[in-house]
């Protein structure tokens, strides 16, 4: 039997065709380009299950079921997303309209919830039973699982980790709050600091990358820190500060098997592992036992919430 998980993401929507031991048989885009009715959307996700299943020779009487991984509040009991601000989303029953384009059953799921499973399944959390997975993107995703189970609340609101205050009237975040994780550790806060950073010293090697690269990113600091640059390095180190901050309190409250990163700032490997490591170490509340959450990097990339969303009927 075989599987079709589709992520909808707000920029592309991919989908592929899955086996039962979690192998992508294909894998097949297009552009999401909101703003657009969930309709329209719907047409596209209909017509790259056709395309996926073709292109992976695997007819459509042998598949299973469609997973959507979706942003925003999810009911996958009513499989309708309640409310998506990046869609414009309210009340949509998407699995209803894909099948009304496709004849197979449609689940639904949170994106941060299906990386988070996929993870799970097969890549950096294999084995657990417990993870907490937090994606350092333009924002900062969560996913919870406790038991091999996604919890997100009784009400399918819980998860966000992101929203958490890390510093008390600090900066204003998109929720509404002040401080939030998310303002300060997701890439947009790391590029902010940066940018920061740059306005106030003229004339740093940021001002060197930025000019040949002609872009400033998330990695922007971290190439000039390790370029020797003293400005760049606090730039850092701050970013480093919070993220632990942020990092520590979700291992204090779930104590969970793994605590996994995803996002592109987790690329940064050991530059940034090791530091968090130790600022962990110094402030895990389960500091003196034998058994400590283990902190890892995300294996499976843009793949895990494909994986995820093709298996969540399992585990709602």
């Amino acid at each position: 039997m075989y599987f079709i998980g589709i992520d909808l993401g707000g920029t592309n929507i991919v989908a592929s065709v899955v086996d039962e031991q979690y192998r992508m048989l294909s894998k097949v885009k297009c552009k999401t380009n909101l703003p657009r009715s969930a309709e329209k959307i719907c047409d596209d996700m209909a017509k790259l299950c056709y395309q996926a299943m073709e292109e992976s020779e695997v007819p459509l009487q042998e598949v299973d079921s469609i997973g959507i991984g979706t942003p925003g509040h999810i009911d996958p009991a009513q499989k309708i997303i309640e409310f998506s601000c990046n869609f414009d989303f309210h009340k949509v029953h998407l699995a209803k309209l894909m099948a009304e384009r496709i004849p197979l059953p449609v689940y639904l799921e949170n994106d941060a919830n299906a990386a988070a499973l996929g993870e799970l399944l097969v890549g950096a959390g294999k084995g657990a039973s417990s993870m907490v997975m937090i994606t350092l993107g333009t924002g900062v995703g969560g996913g919870v699982i406790f038991h091999n189970q996604i919890y997100s609340g009784f009400n399918y609101c819980g998860g966000e980790l992101g929203h958490t205050v890390i510093e008390q009237n600090g900066w204003d975040c998109n929720c509404g709050r002040k401080g939030c994780f998310e303002a300060y550790s997701s890439a947009t806060g790391l590029i902010r600091m940066t940018k920061e950073a740059m306005e106030t010293h003229p004339k740093t090697v940021l001002h060197d990358i930025v000019e040949q690269t002609g872009e400033l990113n998330a990695k922007t600091a971290f190439d000039a820190m390790r370029m020797g640059d003293i400005v760049a390095s606090k730039v850092v180190d701050t970013y480093i500060h919070y993220l632990a901050c942020g990092l520590t309190n979700m291992i204090n409250i779930f104590q969970p098997e793994i605590l996994c990163l995803g996002g592109g700032v987790s690329n940064e490997g050991d530059t940034l592992l090791q530091p968090l490591q130790q600022i962990i170490d110094a402030e895990d509340y389960a500091r003196g036992t034998a058994k400590r959450t283990k902190l890892a990097v995300a294996q499976l990339g843009n793949d895990a919430g494909i994986i995820g969303a093709a298996f969540a009927f399992r585990y709602q």
